[in-house]
C-alpha cells in the first residue's frame, strides 16, 4: 500500500504539485466572492461586516500593541507549526492545499465585502489593512507552502530523509527558520505598525 502511494504522488513533479496550489487558491478566490455575493443580503446587512458602527468604533479605540501583538504572535506561529507538523504525515498535501484554498477563500470574502459596501474607499481600505505586514506574510507563506510541499515530497516520495541525512536535515531547518523569522516580523509590523495606519485611515474614511 506505502509503495503503491509512493510511485503514484512520484507521476506528480514540483510543478504539478505548485499549479494545484494555485487552483485551490484560485478556486477559493472565487468560492470567497460568490458566496458574499449570494449572501449580501445577509453578510452585508446594516450589522454585517464592516458595517459603519464598526467601523466608527474602531476609529476611536485604543490599541494595546502587546496583548495584539502577542495574540497575532500565537494565532500565525500556531498555523505555521501545525502545518509544518502536518507536512511530515500523509496528509501534509492535502493540508497545503487546504490552506492555499483557505487562504484565497479569505482573501476573495475580504475583499469582495469592502468593495461591495463602500466601493474605492473599501478597496483603499482592504490595502491599508493588509500593510505593511502582507508584504512578509505573503512570501512566508509561499516559502512555508514549497517548504512543507517538498519536505512531503522528500519523506513519502522520494524517500531521502533518513538519519544520517544532516545536511539536508540541517539546509531545510534553516529554512524553515528564516520562514518563521519572515512571519516574526510580520506579525510585528501587524502589531504594532498597521493598527495606527489603519486607524489614522479610518479617521478621514
Amino acid at each position: 500500500m506505502q509503495f503503491a502511494g509512493r510511485r503514484f504522488l512520484a507521476g506528480y513533479g514540483r510543478e504539478a504539485f505548485q499549479r494545484n496550489f494555485l487552483v485551490c487558491f484560485g478556486v477559493g478566490l472565487l468560492i470567497g466572492i460568490v458566496v458574499v455575493n449570494i449572501g449580501k443580503g445577509i453578510l452585508l446587512g446594516e450589522t454585517g461586516l464592516f458595517d459603519e458602527a464598526t467601523l466608527y468604533h474602531m476609529k476611536y479605540m485604543t490599541v494595546d500593541s502587546n496583548a495584539l501583538f502577542s495574540y497575532i504572535f500565537r494565532k500565525r506561529m500556531g498555523r505555521v507549526l501545525i502545518l509544518a507538523v502536518l507536512s511530515t504525515t500523509y496528509l501534509g498535501l492535502v493540508a497545503c492545499m487546504g490552506a492555499a484554498f483557505w487562504y484565497g477563500m479569505s482573501a476573495g470574502a475580504f475583499l469582495t465585502s469592502l468593495a461591495l459596501r463602500y466601493g474605492l474607499k473599501g478597496i483603499l481600505l482592504a490595502i491599508v489593512g493588509l500593510f505593511p505586514h502582507f508584504l512578509l506574510y505573503v512570501p512566508g507563506v509561499l516559502l512555508l507552502l514549497a517548504w512543507c510541499e517538498e519536505l512531503f515530497r522528500g519523506i513519502y516520495v522520494r524517500g531521502e530523509f533518513s538519519g544520517g541525512d544532516k545536511g539536508v536535515l540541517l539546509k531545510k531547518a534553516g529554512r524553515f527558520l528564516a520562514i518563521l523569522l519572515a512571519m516574526t516580523v510580520g506579525c510585528l509590523l501587524e502589531g504594532y505598525v498597521n493598527p495606527f495606519l489603519l486607524l489614522g485611515f479610518l479617521r478621514i474614511f
